[in-house]
C-alpha cells in the first residue's frame, strides 16, 4: 500500500506519540505470523501479502453519533476496541475464507466485503464501534471510556451471539484456566443462553434477512475467488478462545516470553491483544525477541463500505510495526481460532506441550474437566463470572494499566 497516497486520499492523523513504519528487516531468523512460519529472506513476498491481508482496524472520525448524541471519533479511547476488532476479524476471515486467502488492492470478493461490513462503523453493523462501546455499559463501561483486553472480549462475547452467519462461539477463559470439556460441551451442542440486550434484538433479525439476500446473491455466483469456507456448524462450531492474563506486576515477567512466543506459533493463533503504556495493540507474530504488531493509532474518516465507490485500502496496512517482547505490558489476552474439533485437540496437545508441560511457572493452567469444588460452567449469563463463582470486577483491566490518551 501506498503510505503517501493514502494520506492524501483517507486524511489520516497520528498521535503525538508518532509511529514509525519499516519494512520486514532482512534477516536470517525465522518469522512466525500467526502460525505460519516465513524466511524474511526468501519467503518475503508472501510474507508481506500475508500481513498486508490482515484487516487493520484504526480509529475513525466523523461517524454517526454513539447513541445518537455521544462521540462521533473513538480517538484517544477506542484502540483496544479496535483491537478486539481487528482480532475478531481474523476470526471471521479464518471461519468464512480460510488461512490462505490473500488480499489484493479493491478486493470484490463478496465474503470479505460481507466481513469488512460487519466492522463498519454505523450502529446496524454487528461489531461497529457503537455496538462495543455501547455493549461496554453491561460491562461497567460509559460511551467513550477505555477497555482493557477482559472487557473487550466479553462484549464480543455477547455480540457474537447475534451473528447467525458465522455461528460463532466466543469462549473466554476466565482465573488463566482453560477447562476442555466445558469448551466442547458449547462448541458441540451449541448452548448459549439468550439474553434481552436493547436493539441487538433487532440488528440479529436484520442480520438473518440481510443473510438471506446475501446468501442467495453468492449461491448464484461461479466465480471461485467468491468460494465460502465451509465449516460443519452441526457437529462443531466454529470457536474462538480467548485468554486474558495477567503476567506481571507492572511489567511482564520475563519467565513467559517463549510460552508467549510459542502461542503465536501455533497454526490456530489469531494473535495477542494488549500493548504497552499509551498504546493497545494487535500482536500477530514475531521475529528473535521482537514482536510484530498492528497499531490502531491513526485516525481516519469514517468510510461508507455500503458505496460502489468504497476503496479498501484503509482497512490494510503494508509496514509492520515491532517492539521488544519485555516492552509488552503484562496485562494482555491471548486468541485462537479452531474452526473443527480436531483443530481444537491439537491445540490443546500444544499448549500441553509447549505452555504447560515445557515451564515450572506456565502462563495458565490446563484442565480436561471442571474440579468437583466448582460451580456448574455457564456459556453466557450476562456477567463477568470467574471459574471460582466469584463475579469478576475486571481485574484485569484497570486504567492505570494503560494511560487514557486525550
Amino acid at each position: 500500500m501506498d503510505m503517501t497516497n493514502d494520506v492524501g486520499t483517507c486524511m489520516m492523523t497520528y498521535e503525538s506519540a508518532a509511529l514509525g513504519y519499516s519494512d520486514f528487516p532482512l534477516t536470517e531468523e525465522p518469522v512466525y505470523l500467526l502460525g505460519t512460519k516465513y524466511s524474511a529472506l526468501y519467503d518475503r513476498d508472501e510474507l508481506k501479502q500475508d500481513f498486508s491481508s490482515k484487516i487493520w482496524c484504526t480509529y475513525r472520525k466523523n461517524f454517526p453519533a454513539i447513541g445518537g448524541t455521544g462521540p462521533t471519533s473513538d480517538g484517544g479511547w477506542g484502540c483496544m476496541l479496535r483491537c478486539g476488532q481487528m482480532m475478531l476479524a481474523q476470526a471471521l476471515v479464518l471461519r468464512h475464507l480460510g488461512r490462505d486467502w490473500r488480499w489484493s488492492p479493491n478486493c470484490q470478493n463478496e465474503i470479505y466485503k460481507r466481513i469488512l461490513q460487519m466492522f463498519a462503523d454505523k450502529k446496524s453493523a454487528n461489531y461497529s464501534i457503537q455496538q462495543i462501546a455501547s455493549m461496554g455499559v453491561s460491562e461497567g463501561k460509559s460511551v467513550g471510556s477505555w477497555f482493557g483486553p477482559n472487557t473487550v472480549a466479553q462484549v464480543l462475547k455477547k455480540l457474537a451471539v447475534y451473528d447467525d452467519w458465522s455461528s460463532l462461539v466466543i469462549h473466554v477463559a476466565m482465573d488463566n484456566t482453560v477447562i476442555e470439556n466445558d469448551i466442547k460441551s458449547i462448541c458441540c451442542a451449541g448452548g448459549q443462553s439468550d439474553c434481552d440486550i436493547i436493539g441487538v434484538r433487532q440488528l440479529k433479525q436484520e442480520s438473518a434477512a440481510t443473510g438471506k439476500n446475501k446468501k442467495s446473491s453468492q449461491e448464484s455466483s461461479k466465480h471461485e475467488k467468491n468460494k465460502q469456507n465451509t465449516v460443519d456448524v452441526k457437529s462443531w462450531k466454529p470457536l474462538l478462545l480467548v485468554i486474558p492474563l495477567r503476567l506481571g506486576l507492572t511489567e511482564i515477567n520475563s519467565v513467559y516470553v517463549q510460552s508467549l512466543k510459542a502461542c503465536l506459533s501455533f497454526p490456530q493463533s489469531i494473535g495477542i491483544i494488549g500493548g504497552k503504556p499509551n498504546h493497545a495493540h494487535w500482536f500477530v507474530g514475531y521475529m528473535g525477541d521482537k514482536l510484530i504488531y498492528l497499531d490502531p493509532h491513526t485516525t481516519q474518516l469514517c468510510d461508507d463500505l455500503d458505496s460502489p465507490d468504497f476503496r479498501d485500502d484503509s482497512y490494510h496496512c503494508s509496514f509492520p510495526s515491532t517492539m521488544n517482547v519485555l516492552e509488552l505490558d503484562p496485562s494482555i489476552a491471548l486468541g485462537f481460532y479452531c474452526g473443527t474439533e480436531k483443530e481444537f485437540d491439537d491445540l490443546m496437545q500444544s499448549v500441553q506441550k509447549f505452555v504447560v508441560g515445557s515451564s515450572k511457572t506456565p502462563m495458565f493452567e490446563l484442565y480436561k474437566d471442571r474440579p468437583l469444588h466448582w460451580p456448574p460452567n455457564d456459556s453466557y449469563t450476562g456477567q463477568t463470572t470467574s471459574a471460582t463463582g466469584c463475579t469478576m470486577t475486571d481485574g484485569l483491566d484497570t486504567d492505570e494499566e494503560f494511560e487514557l490518551l486525550g
